[in-house]
């Protein structure tokens, strides 16, 4: 790290006798083992530093140090490309797993069991997304919380931004006041912000609900949905993220979301705070519309 650090210094520093012996049409041959051992770390944000001042050092060889990272860079995306057209179906998959969990003793006896799992394929066409979460929690000797939650999410990506995307998600939470729902929808998604640091991605389409309700009751409709998929990297190892969905229907509409603030504890676990909300317009007799609950635990990315 301190070697490349030191590499925008060390070109100024050499200009002069660089200059002196430049051929217009090469890269004085210091420059070139610079931007060889750059373009061989594959990182990106340190090719163009040292793009930069390599550029500031040798203008006469600006063209050829520009042709030089341009080839770099279409031989990544070539092979970027190839890896994910030969890649089988469970190739490419990359996710994360949540796990947090309590127990008390003493004055009151309560245990809570919280987990998650989340999948993603990033495929050449299709990017395809899989969760799984349950929340468990007892308090002297009675169940207190039982959510469970299973979605697939695929998308196909007209471009680099722009994707048609399906959804079907299915939950249970008896404490809200229904034993299962079923949901499903398509719509349009884009993705207004892309970058190593921010990343915002906005889903609009018609859904279709099937609903039981704890007290005996069925309900069937179409609905809105909408999402809202937010992450911030605030720093290296510290990240925001805000997870919001919303089914406005005629019966009872649903809005529930997630934020979350991730800092990384080691290689690939972190530390996770949480804080979710899920609204529910018109619950059954006895229900109250909005169901809180805040986490802390570990996070393993794979």
């Amino acid at each position: 790290m301190w070697r490349v650090m030191r590499l925008p210094l060390l070109l100024v520093a050499a200009a002069p006798m660089l200059l002196a012996n430049a051929d217009p049409a090469s890269i004085p041959p210091q420059i070139k083992t610079m931007l060889d051992a750059a373009l061989a770390s594959g990182n990106e944000g340190d090719v163009a530093t040292i793009m930069k001042y390599a550029g500031t050092a040798a203008p006469d060889s600006k063209e050829a140090i520009a042709k030089l990272v341009d080839d770099w860079k279409k031989r990544r995306s070539d092979e970027k490309i190839h890896k994910l057209q030969d890649a089988s179906f469970f190739d490419l998959w990359s996710g994360r797993a949540e796990l947090s969990g309590y127990i008390s003793t003493g004055n009151s006896d309560t245990e809570g069991l919280s987990g998650a799992l989340s999948l993603t394929r990033e495929g050449l066409d299709w990017r395809q997304k899989l969760k799984f979460q349950a929340d468990y929690q007892r308090s002297l000797g009675v169940t207190s919380r039982e959510h469970y939650l299973a979605s697939y999410e695929p998308n196909w990506k007209i471009d680099d931004r722009s994707y048609i995307y399906g959804s079907g998600l299915f939950e249970s939470d008896r404490f809200l006041g229904y034993t299962q729902r079923y949901s499903a929808s398509v719509g349009a998604g884009y993705s207004a912000l892309k970058s190593d640091k921010v990343k915002l991605d906005l889903e609009l389409g018609p859904a279709y609900r099937a609903t039981s309700f704890t007290d005996g009751g069925d309900e069937r409709s179409i609905a809105a949905r909408g999402s809202v998929d937010f992450a911030w990297k605030l720093s290296r190892g510290l990240q925001l993220t805000q997870n919001a969905s919303a089914y406005v229907e005629r019966y009872n509409s649903t809005v529930t979301g997630t934020t979350a603030l991730n800092a990384k504890v080691l290689g690939p676990l972190s530390a996770q705070l949480s804080y979710n909300v899920q609204y529910e317009s018109m619950p059954p007799e006895g229900r109250v519309t909005t169901d809180q609950i805040s986490r802390a635990g570990l996070v393993y990315a794979f």
